[in-house]
């Protein structure tokens, strides 16, 4: 039986990651970018950063779209007690994959689905541990010039050239890539906005 998408749903990201995995499944979707200023939220706890991010980007497009389920997300690496998020430039990528060489990190993923009308919010995060082979400075530098690092957490991209760099992983792996695909079907599922 062929997917049935019963509501709307809009994805409040521009990430091409994200539609791209959203686009994987068949589902029906329309993409509406929160614009909310993510650097007021506090950096210390990874699982609350990215869970009140993923939240605060659904609600400020369920406010607009009360009728709709909107989907929203926020992904970050972890390492070392440090948040790293997107590297602002060559050197800070640079330094970013130096430091994730030859040990694991985390990366979290948290999504918020929600619908306004119904009055229903529901918050997931996800963990996957990355673990990176030894990266030598000549292959950090090639990397880090072929440019995939820009609008990536941790300054690497798992599904491009980037996987080159990761040993193994131990959980999912679109989550690394920037949505747990398994996670947000089944809470569509759960929710009847999509059947099979």
């Amino acid at each position: 039986m062929k997917k049935i998408t019963r509501e709307r749903i809009i994805l409040a990201s521009q990430s091409p990651r994200r539609k791209e995995l959203l686009e994987q499944t068949d589902i029906t979707f329309d993409i509406i970018p929160s614009s909310i200023d993510e650097t007021i939220i506090k950096k210390d706890d990874p699982e609350e950063f990215v869970r009140t991010l993923s939240h605060l980007k659904a609600m400020d497009i369920a406010r607009k779209n009360i009728d709709a389920w909107v989907l929203g997300a926020d992904t970050i690496v972890y390492s070392g007690k440090s948040i790293l998020e997107k590297p602002n430039s060559k050197a800070h990528a640079a330094t970013m994959l130096k430091t994730l060489s030859n040990r694991s990190h985390s990366v979290y993923t948290s999504f918020t689905l929600c619908c306004i009308s119904k009055n229903k919010t529901i918050v997931d995060i996800v963990k996957t541990d990355v673990f990176f082979k030894k990266i030598s400075d000549q292959e950090i530098k090639w990397y880090v010039d072929t440019g995939e690092y820009l609008d990536k957490a941790g300054g690497y991209a798992i599904q491009g050239k980037g996987g080159f760099l990761v040993e193994k992983i131990h959980g999912s792996y679109s989550n690394v890539v920037g949505l747990p695909i398994c996670e947000v079907i089944e809470c569509l599922i759960s929710q009847n906005i999509i059947e099979f």
